[in-house]
C-alpha cells in the first residue's frame, strides 16, 4: 500500500510513500501523522489519502518510517477546512495543514497529556512498620497515606515532607512512584454554570440577545456596537446558552494582551473551564490546552489568532471580538485571515458565529449590507455611561513640548485635579523616530532598510523597527563628522519623560513594545490603572483595543494626522478605526468622557465626518470611493511579492513570471496586473522587494490566475535567487 503524504514544505505538491515493510494493526488513516525520511532529514507529515497507485515508479519510493497514531490526530471538519485554507490562500498543503497540530505535535510527540511522577504507599503500608526514631520517615509515610491517589515531590515537599527520604521508604518496600497520565475533567453539564449572575440588559442588547438565540446552525451576525455599548455582555450571555446545551465556544481576540482581560471576565462569570491559548504559552501548555479542548473538558477556549485551528468535541458557538483587527491576517508563512476561516469554520461545523467591533471593516459591512450577514446594532453605552464629547485641537503655529501643546498639558491638569485618570495615544514607539545632524541635515538611517533609526533611551540605542537592526547611539554625524547630533520627532518615551517633568507627582504609565516585554509587566500596569488611583497612560495602539479603564475621562490623540494621507487605500479606513478605538476608552462608566485630538487639519473632511457623524457614516462615504475606484470590497485582490539581494532581481523575476503565464494560459475575463513595481519599502532586511498586484471581479478568476501563477513559478530557474510569496486578500501593500 501507498501513503501520500502532507509534508511541510515550501513544494505545492503532496509526496508518496510505501508502508512500512513491518505489519500494523490497522490500516492508518488520513488524518494520522507519520514519520518520513526527506532528504538527508526525518519530517513529520499528515496522511492525506492511503492508495494502490503512484505515478512515482515503486522501486524509487521509500519506506515510512513510523506511523505516530493509530486513529486521526485531527477530526474530519479541521482537516477539511485546513486543505480548504491552503487551496484559497494558495499556499503548499503540508505547511498549511502543520498549522492545525501544536509544535510539539509537529515534532512527533504523542497526542496526550504530560506524565507526572507521582508518590503513593504501598498496599499494607503503615506507620508502625518504622522505629520509632525514624521521626522524619514516619511524617513522610504519614502524609502519603493521606494521599492514596498519589502526591507528587513538589506537592510533598510543600506540606513540609522531606522528599529525599522517599527513596529509602522506596527501599523499605513502604512507598512506590509511579507514572501518572493525567485524563480531562468534564465538567457537570447539568451544574449551574455561573459564578454571578448576569448582568441586565437594556432594549437593543435584548433585541440582539434575542436574533442570536433564534438562530439556528450557521448564522453569520455583525455584532456593530459603539463603544461600552456592551458587547461582551452579549457574547457572556451568548456562550452561557451555548455551555446550557451542553456545547463548547471559541472566542478569538486580537492580542494577547487582552487575553488576561477577558479570561478574568470569563472566569469571573462562568464556573466552567476556561482555556486561552496563545503564544506566550509553553509548547506543553499549548499541546494541554489543546487536548482539552479536543476532549471537550475546555468549554471555553479564549485564544489569538491561530486559536482557529483549535479542535473542539462539542462546537457550538465562534466569537471574534474586535473582528476589523488587522492581528487577525498572518503577515508571514501561511498569509489566512482568522477571521475569514472564524466564517468558513462556522459554515462546516453548522453553528452561529458573531463578528464583533466598534468599527467593522469596510468588507463586513458589505457583507452585512448585502444581506450575507445579519446585522446586529448598537449604538448606545450601557449604564449611565455617556458617548464621550470630542474637540479638534488647532496646533498650527502653537508651541509643542515632546508633542504636547499648553492647552492639552491644561486639560490633564484639570482632569487629574478631579480625581479621574489620562490616556495619550502616540503610535511611534521609541525616544524619537530618527537622530539627525544639526549641521548637515543627515538622518542616521538604517543600512538594511530604507528607513530611519529609531533613538531609544531606555537603554541608550539605535533601533530599527522594520529588520530589528540595534547600533549605538554615534558620537558623531558619519557625513559631516559633526557632534551636533539631535533626536527629531517624538515617540511613547519623549511624551513619557515630558510628562514626568510636568507632573511629578503622578504614575506615568508607558504601554507599548518595550515596556511590556517583560511577562507580566502589562498586568501589573493595568491593576495601577484599575486601581482608580489618578494616572497617566502613555502608549501606542496596544492601548486601543478592548480595555475598560472605567476611571479614564480624557483621552488625547498626540497626531491625529499621522495616517490622513496614507500611499495605502486602506489607510483612511484603519485610521478612522484607530481614532474611534481610542477614544472608546474615555468615558465609559459614571464619568463623562472627552477626547481631545491634536491635529494639523482641523478642516480634514474624514476628521469632520468622524466627530460630527458616526463611523457608519464614514463607512457609507467610503465605501462609494471603494466602488467607484473598484477596490475591495467591490473587487478581489492578491499581491505576488518578491525579494532579493540585488536590486531589480525581483522585478525582473516578476515580469517574466507574468510574461510567461500568459503565454501559457489565457488570462481569465475581469483580471487585471499591475506591475510589477518596487514595494513601498523596497529595501528592507537587506533585500530588494518588489510586486505584482492582481486583482479581479469574481474569486474564481482569480484564483484561476492565481494557480497559473504559481505553476510558473515553481517551475522558474530564476526562482532560487528570488524568495517569492503570495498573498490572498492583503489588507496592506507594504
Amino acid at each position: 500500500m501507498i501513503v501520500r503524504i502532507a509534508l511541510p514544505t515550501p513544494l505545492h505538491r503532496l509526496f508518496d510513500y510505501l508502508l512500512p515493510l513491518t505489519p500494523v494493526e490497522q490500516e492508518p488513516q488520513p488524518g494520522c501523522r507519520v514519520r518520513v525520511p526527506f532528504g538527508n532529514r526525518e519530517l513529520v507529515g499528515l496522511i492525506m489519502e492511503v492508495s494502490e497507485n503512484s505515478d512515482v515508479p515503486r522501486n524509487k519510493l521509500k519506506p515510512v518510517h513510523e506511523i505516530l497514531d493509530s486513529e486521526p490526530v485531527v477530526d474530519p471538519t479541521l482537516f477539511k477546512l485546513g486543505q480548504w485554507a491552503a487551496r484559497y490562500y494558495q499556499h503548499p498543503m503540508g505547511d498549511a495543514l502543520s498549522h492545525l497540530l501544536p509544535v510539539l505535535l509537529r515534532q512527533g510527540k504523542p497526542a496526550e497529556f504530560a506524565h507526572a511522577e507521582l508518590w503513593r504507599a504501598v498496599d499494607g503500608a503503615a506507620v508502625d512498620k518504622l522505629s520509632s526514631s525514624a521521626h522524619r520517615q514516619r511524617e513522610l509515610l504519614e502524609l502519603l497515606l493521606e494521599h492514596p491517589a498519589g502526591i507528587s515531590a513538589d506537592a510533598l515537599r510543600a506540606e513540609g515532607g522531606q522528599t529525599p527520604l522517599l527513596k529509602t521508604l522506596a527501599e523499605k518496600g513502604l512507598a512506590e512512584a509511579f507514572e501518572h497520565r493525567p485524563t480531562p475533567l468534564h465538567a457537570d453539564l447539568t451544574e449551574d454554570l455561573l459564578n454571578e449572575p448576569a448582568l441586565p440588559v437594556h432594549g437593543e442588547q435584548a433585541d440582539a440577545l434575542e436574533a442570536i438565540y433564534a438562530a439556528s446552525g450557521f448564522t453569520p451576525f455583525l455584532l456593530y456596537g459603539v463603544t461600552g455599548s456592551g458587547k461582551t455582555e452579549i457574547y457572556l450571555q451568548a456562550i452561557e446558552k451555548t455551555l446550557a446545551a451542553g456545547k463548547q465556544a471559541l472566542v478569538l481576540v486580537p492580542e494577547i494582551g487582552l487575553t488576561p482581560q477577558t479570561l478574568g471576565r470569563f472566569r469571573a462569570r462562568f464556573r466552567v473551564p476556561v482555556h486561552a491559548l496563545h503564544s506566550n504559552l509553553s509548547d506543553r501548555e499549548r499541546l494541554d490546552t489543546w487536548l482539552h479542548a479536543r476532549a471537550g473538558s475546555a468549554r471555553i477556549i479564549i485564544g489569538t489568532r491561530s486559536a482557529i485551528f483549535t479542535p473542539m468535541k462539542n462546537p457550538g458557538l465562534i466569537i471574534v471580538d474586535e473582528e476589523h483587527d488587522g492581528s487577525f491576517k498572518q503577515q508571514d508563512g501561511f498569509r489566512y485571515h482568522a477571521r475569514d476561516l472564524a466564517l468558513v469554520r462556522a459554515s462546516r461545523e453548522n453553528v452561529p458565529v458573531i463578528l464583533g467591533s466598534a468599527t467593522p471593516a469596510l468588507e463586513t459591512l458589505h457583507n452585512a449590507s448585502s444581506g450575507r450577514y445579519q446585522l446586529l446594532k448598537l449604538t448606545q453605552r450601557a449604564g449611565n455611561a455617556r458617548a464621550p464629547r470630542f474637540e479638534l485641537l488647532d496646533i498650527r503655529q502653537q508651541p509643542l513640548e515632546a508633542g504636547l501643546s499648553d492647552e492639552l498639558i491644561r486639560r490633564i491638569h484639570q482632569h487629574l485635579g478631579s480625581g479621574t485618570q489620562v490616556m495619550l495615544f502616540l503610535n511611534r514607539r521609541g525616544f524619537s523616530p530618527s537622530l539627525i545632524c544639526n549641521n548637515c541635515g543627515t538622518v542616521v538611517d538604517c543600512t538594511r532598510c530604507d528607513a530611519h533609526m529609531t533613538l531609544h533611551r531606555n537603554p541608550p540605542h539605535l533601533h530599527c523597527h522594520h529588520c530589528d537592526r540595534q547600533t549605538p547611539i554615534p558620537r558623531a554625524c558619519s557625513h559631516c563628522g559633526s557632534t551636533e547630533l539631535k533626536p527629531l520627532g517624538i515617540g511613547t518615551e519623549r511624551a513619557e519623560d515630558a510628562l514626568q517633568k510636568h507632573f511629578p507627582d503622578v504614575p506615568i504609565l508607558r504601554v507599548d513594545r518595550d515596556s511590556t516585554s517583560r511577562k507580566s509587566a502589562l498586568e501589573k500596569m493595568m491593576a495601577v490603572v484599575h486601581s482608580g488611583e489618578p494616572c497617566i497612560l502613555v502608549g501606542t495602539q496596544m492601548l486601543a483595543k478592548g480595555h475598560h479603564f472605567p476611571k479614564v475621562t480624557l483621552v488625547a490623540i498626540l497626531d491625529a494626522d499621522a495616517g490622513l494621507f496614507s500611499a495605502d487605500f486602506r489607510g483612511m479606513e484603519k485610521t478612522a478605526q484607530l481614532i474611534l478605538q481610542v477614544a472608546g476608552r474615555a468615558g465609559r462608566a459614571d464619568h463623562p468622557g472627552e477626547v481631545v485630538l491634536q491635529t494639523l487639519h482641523a478642516e480634514h473632511p474624514m476628521l469632520q465626518t468622524l466627530i460630527g457623524s458616526d463611523y457608519l457614516h464614514f463607512a457609507q462615504q467610503e465605501m462609494k470611493l471603494r466602488y467607484a475606484a473598484a477596490l475591495p470590497p467591490f473587487a478581489h485582490h492578491a499581491i505576488v511579492r518578491g525579494e532579493a539581494s540585488r536590486q531589480g532581481w525581483a522585478e525582473q523575476f516578476l515580469q517574466e513570471l507574468d510574461q510567461s503565464a500568459r503565454t501559457q494560459v489565457q488570462m481569465p475575463e475581469g483580471v487585471q496586473v499591475i506591475g510589477p513595481f518596487p514595494s513601498p519599502m523596497e529595501k528592507r532586511g537587506g533585500l530588494f522587494r518588489a510586486q505584482l498586484l492582481i486583482s479581479a471581479k469574481t474569486r474564481p478568476a482569480l484564483h484561476a490566475w492565481l494557480g497559473a501563477l504559481i505553476r510558473q513559478a515553481e517551475a522558474d530557474p530564476q526562482g532560487r535567487r528570488v524568495r517569492w510569496t503570495l498573498d490572498v486578500d492583503p489588507i496592506d501593500n507594504y
